[in-house]
C-alpha cells in the first residue's frame, strides 16, 4: 500500500510537469542576408535592446534580428496554433489577429476569434512600444494550451496592426514569461495562471537553449531537467521581481576587470539574443577579445582566432559564470562577430541567449530566485 501511495505521487507530480520543444531556426539576420536586403533593413530599423526594459506603463519589445528560439502555442477551441517567443523579458501574452493588414501579418498565422468557441473579448486596448515602431491591438480572452497544459480564461493581445521590422521574424508573437507588475494593462501572466490554477507543481519553470538546431531546447514548466544541466544548482536572488533581475558584481577577463566596476544589475533574458550592456563597458570587452568595429557597428573578429581568445566571467551575486570563445563569438557565412551588443544603461546588463546557451536557467516564481548551472 506504501508503495502504491507513493507511486501515485509520482504520477501526479509527472502530470504536473510540462516540457514545451523549441526550435532552433534561422535568424531575420540570416534569412536577410540571403536575400541581400541585411545592410538596408539594419539602417532602417536599429537594434536597441534596452527599449523593453523602460518602464513607462507600456509594453516594449525591441527588433532583434538574432533570435531563432520559438515554440508552439495553442489558443482557442478548436485549438489554433502559434509560435511564439517564450520571453522573460515581458509579460504578455500577444498574437496576430485576422483584423491586422500590416505587412508583418500577412507573413504569419493570425488568430481568428469567430473560429473559436470559447473566445470572449476584453474591455481593453493593447500597446507594445518598439525601438522603431509599435504594435497595437485589442484584448481577449481564451483558453491557451501551452505544452498539453490547458491555462482558462487566459487574456492576450490579439494584433491589428505591427511595425515592419516584424515581417523579417520566425515567430508570430510574444508568450512575457516576467511578472505582472510589468505587464500591460495589468494583465495576469500566463505562467501566474498555471500556478493560480494549480497546473504545476511547482512555481517554477526553466529554459535549455542549445547550440544545436537538432538538441532539443526546451521550456519546462513546474520543473527542471537536470539532464540538461551538470554540477549544482547555483541559486541568487532577484534584486527586483519585475525583470528577472539580479546582482552582477563584476566582468573580468583573466582576472582582470574590464566592465561592471562597482558592480550593477542584469536581467536574465529568454527574450534577448545577445549580452548587451553600457556602450563603454561593451567596447572594453570587445577590445580585450581583439573584436574591431566595422561600418555597421558590428564586433568582428576573424573566425580563426576563435580558439586563442580569452573568456568573459560574469560574477553574479559572489559566483563566477564564465563563456568561453566559442559561446561568446556568433558564426556565419558571412563572417564571425561578437555577441556582445552596445546599448545598456550604466548600471543594468540583459544576459541574454549567449549567457543561456551555456547555463541552464531555473526561473522561481514564488521564492523569487534564479537557478543556474552548467548546461550539457
Amino acid at each position: 500500500m506504501k508503495w502504491l501511495v507513493v507511486l501515485t505521487a509520482l504520477v501526479a507530480l509527472s502530470e504536473c510537469y510540462y516540457k514545451i520543444p523549441l526550435i532552433k531556426g534561422k535568424t531575420a539576420r540570416e534569412k536577410l542576408q540571403e536575400e541581400g536586403l541585411w545592410e538596408t533593413y539594419r539602417e532602417r530599423y536599429p537594434y536597441m535592446p534596452m527599449a523593453k526594459f523602460d518602464q513607462s506603463g507600456t509594453e516594449q519589445m525591441t527588433n532583434d534580428a538574432d533570435m531563432s528560439y520559438y515554440g508552439v502555442v495553442s489558443i482557442g477551441n478548436p485549438p489554433q496554433s502559434f509560435s511564439v517567443i517564450f520571453d522573460t523579458g515581458s509579460s504578455n501574452l500577444w498574437i496576430p489577429s485576422v483584423y491586422c493588414s500590416s505587412q508583418a501579418c500577412q507573413n504569419h498565422k493570425k488568430f481568428n476569434p469567430q473560429q473559436s468557441s470559447s473566445f470572449q473579448w476584453g474591455n481593453k486596448a493593447l500597446s507594445i512600444q518598439y525601438g522603431t515602431g509599435s504594435m497595437t491591438g485589442y484584448l481577449g480572452i481564451d483558453t491557451v494550451e501551452v505544452g498539453g497544459v490547458s491555462v482558462a480564461n487566459q487574456v492576450f493581445g490579439l494584433s491589428q496592426t505591427e511595425a515592419p521590422f516584424m515581417a523579417h521574424m520566425v515567430a508570430d508573437g510574444i508568450l512575457g514569461l516576467a511578472f505582472q507588475s510589468i505587464a500591460s494593462d495589468n494583465v495576469v501572466p500566463v505562467f501566474d495562471n498555471m500556478i493560480k490554477q494549480n497546473l504545476v507543481a511547482q512555481p517554477l519553470f526553466s529554459v535549455y537553449l542549445s547550440s544545436d538546431a537538432q538538441k532539443g531546447s526546451e521550456v519546462v514548466f513546474g520543473g527542471s531537467d537536470s539532464s540538461h544541466y551538470t554540477g549544482q544548482v547555483t541559486w541568487i536572488p532577484l534584486t527586483s521581481a519585475t525583470y528577472w533581475q539580479i546582482k552582477m558584481d563584476s566582468v573580468t577577463v583573466n582576472g582582470q576587470s574590464v566592465a561592471c566596476a562597482g558592480g550593477c544589475q542584469a536581467i536574465i533574458d529568454t527574450g534577448t539574443s545577445l549580452i548587451a550592456g553600457p556602450t563603454s563597458d561593451i567596447n572594453n570587452i570587445n577590445s580585450w577579445v581583439g573584436a574591431s568595429t566595422n561600418q555597421y557597428g558590428d564586433a568582428v573578429v576573424n573566425c580563426q582566432n576563435i580558439q586563442s581568445m580569452p573568456e568573459i566571467t560574469f560574477t553574479l551575486n559572489g559566483h563566477p559564470f564564465t563563456i568561453p570563445a566559442s559561446a561568446y563569438v556568433l558564426q556565419s557565412n558571412y563572417g564571425c562577430w561578437t555577441g556582445f551588443s552596445r546599448g545598456g544603461t550604466d548600471q543594468l546588463w540583459i544576459l541574454g541567449d549567449v549567457f543561456i546557451r551555456q547555463y541552464y536557467a531555473i526561473f522561481d516564481a514564488k521564492a523569487q530566485y534564479i537557478g543556474l548551472a552548467k548546461s550539457v
